[in-house]
């Protein structure tokens, strides 16, 4: 008598990552400041300002009303950009100043995660003109960004039509575990960030990296691990296999002017030292 054997294999899995401060020891935006300079898309006076803009993102991040008001500002800034134009000026640069602030905690973790069959998904507020490539870099899977309303110009309206931030990361991951299978509660997530919050609390296994004061304590408070990444390696040494093209990336959400998001947080910055004075 034939015996019929069913298919009980598991739903599938994925580990969710924020890109600046937890997988790249940056901002991913400011790191361009130089190469957008030189490429006419800042003054001189904004691209050194960007080093202050770096310093202060690196000491206490931005918290909710700061990311806010970047984003109103910057949504105006981009207007008119050419999209093109900052996508060569990334892939240009991306290995030369991307490459050595990887984090080799992070590297050694994406690879662990593959290696057990997980999907590997960034998840940045980063725009994807910076954050696509980063991910291919990386051999992510999957990028979520924020996406800004294009013209038939090929420029920037200014217009945000998606902001990958906050609660709307939660959304995202939740509607791409619909769409691929994922079993959330056997997922994973990382991030240094308490605006991350929602999207940590949306997988079973939620991860600190480098916490934020806020992030932190509720971790600690919460019982989630708490990891700290501080050893920033060429991603070609640590991984000679991501160096190579890695599976196409299906790219969730997309685009906002990396340039934009520069100047940014460089008017806030300045406007900050300002109000200092």
């Amino acid at each position: 008598m034939l015996r019929v054997v069913e298919n009980h294999s598991l739903p599938r899995t994925a580990a969710f990552f924020d890109l600046d401060k937890t997988v790249i020891a940056k901002s991913s935006t400011l790191t361009f400041s130089k190469s957008f300079y030189q490429g006419g898309l800042i003054n001189r006076r904004a691209a050194l300002r960007t080093a202050y803009a770096q310093f202060v993102f690196l000491v206490g991040g931005l918290d909710h009303d700061q990311m806010e008001r970047m984003r109103e500002y910057l949504s105006t800034l981009c207007r008119g950009w050419n999209v093109q134009h900052v996508k060569e000026i990334v892939a240009e640069t991306l290995h030369e100043l991307i490459d050595p602030i990887i984090y080799d905690e992070a590297a050694s973790l994406i690879e662990r995660h593959h290696t057990a069959g997980r999907d590997v998904v960034i998840v940045s507020t980063s725009g994807a003109e910076v954050v696509e490539p980063i991910g291919e870099l990386l051999g992510a899977d999957r990028v979520v960004a924020t996406r800004m309303i294009v013209g038939d110009d090929g420029c920037f309206t200014g217009e945000v039509e998606y902001y990958a931030y906050g609660p709307t990361k939660a959304e995202a991951i939740k509607e791409l575990a619909e769409t691929e299978g994922y079993d959330l509660a056997r997922c994973y997530a990382y991030s240094d960030s308490a605006t991350d919050l929602p999207m940590l609390e949306a997988v079973g296994y939620p991860h600190a990296v480098n916490p934020d004061r806020t992030l932190r304590r509720e971790a600690l408070t919460r019982g989630w691990p708490i990891l700290d990444f501080h050893r920033p390696v060429r991603l070609k040494k640590r991984l000679p296999t991501l160096s190579v093209p890695p599976r196409p990336t299906l790219v969730a959400a997309a685009a906002i002017g990396a340039a934009a998001a520069t100047a940014g947080l460089v008017w806030y910055t300045s406007r900050r030292r300002g109000s200092a004075v």
